[in-house]
């Protein structure tokens, strides 16, 4: 994949000319534009770009991407082993181990050889807007992914700090249960516990709590959290006091973590990582949380994508189920060429 150069895409900011790539979060307390890739498993991919410059991102190329047909896709749970993953997480509950769970499936669909995820992010971008959208391609190092991202997983602009965990999902408002509500607040709490382990004691607040907000073909509850960093906390410790995403893990995480594990079959990857970029001398970044989010898998030649919902004793385990599938469809409809995607301009 060679002929693929590298670059980033965040909005309508383009970032190419590949410098060096690292691991070590502490490079971005360096210098330069860094486009960041962090996997749920811990992985990460730090890549420094020379250029950067404002590129709205392209109008679709007719058959630029080649997409899987809609019905190739697998998903590493089905119905049966979803809704049984749900009652068992129930079952924790009840015994005390933890008070909400995530629960992902990842779906896999065969691939083109020359799929290019560039212009899979032309297509999102007008099938599917986000205000966290972004593509890392970088062939060379395993990180090829466009992601519909809704979610922010850390801002950060100097000492500022500030999450946006969503919880709760419908088709509208209405959809919307006092489970949802519930189950933001206490998310609510573990992003604060989270933040306030790297941040001035009593700096941080949470100026939003459950706000409804729009997206194509649903809606979510969002918060706000913000907090002041301590003088000696940067992005090293920043990361290793708030991964992975509090909204994707539960609460309590350590026990919601050892749930996930136990319970589901195919590694995340980005998919409920982390994604965006960081510009060290500027001293401000923006990472997504790697939601609504696609990548190619070249060693097994698929293209992936992840799904899930969080779990509560109120949860009902079909109702989590078709959540699971109301986040998936008009993604996957995107990325299957079943979506009717216009040619012109960004929406607004």
């Amino acid at each position: 994949m060679s002929e693929l150069s590298p670059l980033a895409r965040f909005r309508d900011r383009l970032a190419t000319g590949l410098l060096d790539v690292t691991s070590d979060p502490a490079a971005l307390e360096s210098s330069g534009f860094w486009a960041v890739c962090a996997d749920f498993e811990g992985r990460l991919t730090c890549a420094r770009f020379a250029d950067v410059r404002y590129a709205p991102v392209p109008v679709p190329v007719p058959g630029a991407w080649a997409g899987p047909g809609t019905g190739d896709w697998a998903s590493s749970l089905d119905r049966a082993a979803y809704t049984a993953a749900v009652r068992c997480i129930r079952d924790h509950i009840a015994a005390g181990d933890v008070y909400q769970a995530n629960l992902c499936r990842v779906l896999s669909a065969p691939v083109a050889p020359g799929a290019d995820v560039d212009a899979l992010t032309a297509l999102l971008a007008r099938g599917n807007p986000a205000p966290y959208a972004g593509t890392i391609r970088l062939p060379e190092h395993g990180v090829e992914l466009a992601t519909a991202s809704p979610e922010l997983f850390l801002r950060r602009d100097g000492s500022v700090v500030e999450s946006g965990p969503i919880k709760g999902t419908g088709r509208t408002e209405a959809d919307l249960l006092e489970k949802d509500h519930a189950e933001n607040v206490m998310i609510v709490d573990l992003v604060r516990n989270d933040l306030g382990r790297v941040c001035v004691p009593g700096s941080v607040a949470v100026p939003d709590l459950c706000a409804v907000e729009k997206h194509p073909g649903l809606v979510h509850l969002v918060s706000t959290v913000r907090g002041e960093l301590l003088p000696d906390a940067g992005w090293p410790a920043l990361l290793d006091a708030a991964f992975p995403p509090g909204s994707v893990t539960g609460a309590p995480k350590p026990s919601a973590l050892g749930i996930i594990e136990e319970l589901e079959t195919a590694p995340r990857g980005p998919y409920c990582g982390g994604v965006g970029w960081v510009d060290a001398d500027r001293g401000t970044g923006e990472l997504a949380v790697g939601i609504r989010t696609f990548w190619i898998d070249r060693a097994e030649g698929l293209l992936r994508f992840g799904t899930g919902a969080g779990i509560t004793w109120g949860s009902d385990p079909e109702r989590e189920w078709r959540e699971t599938e109301l986040k998936a469809a008009r993604l996957l409809a995107v990325a299957s060429g079943a979506y009717e995607v216009s040619g012109e301009g960004l929406p607004t």
